[in-house]
């Protein structure tokens, strides 16, 4: 008898360039689907460490994964919202699920502007923002996490979720 798993996303990263949406978005996502929202900034201002070498951003990199694995370990989903500017740190992250906010061009920082890497395996894009962007964005995630589910043969044959049409390419109201 096969055994049945639930495959769960613990941690969602949402990134981008300061001032992109990230934690406006994180709030109500966090709140509507009950993660832990952990915020870089009130991260660095627990340890007081505002050091923005790349030094310093690994050390913060391997403090928020550190963090959020605690909070995965307790049966939380976690929804971290920091810029994480490089591949490399966001592969050192290690998050389950990565949303990137493409809303902006430049933000008020040009040094980390100039060093953000676009995301070379996001789960989901925001280009543009509307004011229910974390609704629209549960239903990915369920998707998403569906998906998982049948990759690992937990459905019964025929009930799989690849044919499904979704529509989050239309705006709302569309």
């Amino acid at each position: 008898m096969p055994i049945k798993r639930s495959v769960m996303i613990k941690k969602i990263l949402i990134t981008g360039i300061p001032g992109s949406g990230k934690t406006t978005l994180a709030k109500p996502l966090a709140e509507l689907i009950g993660a832990v929202h952990l915020n870089a900034d009130e991260v660095r201002t627990m340890y007081d460490d505002w050091d923005f070498s790349m030094e310093g951003r690994i050390r913060q990199a391997t403090r928020m994964k550190y963090l959020s694995d605690g909070i995965s370990l307790t049966g939380k989903t976690v929804i971290a919202d920091f810029v994480c500017p490089t591949n490399v740190l966001r592969d050192l992250y290690s998050p389950d699920y990565t949303i990137w906010m493409n809303t902006i061009d430049k933000s008020r920082y040009a040094d980390t502007d100039d060093m953000f890497e676009a995301p070379t395996d996001s789960d989901y894009v925001v280009s543009e923002w509307f004011d229910d962007t974390h609704k629209q964005l549960l239903e990915v995630i369920k998707f998403y996490s569906a998906r998982l589910d049948d990759s690992k043969n937990d459905r019964a044959e025929g009930t799989s979720l690849s044919n499904l049409e979704l529509k989050y390419d239309k705006k709302p109201g569309e």
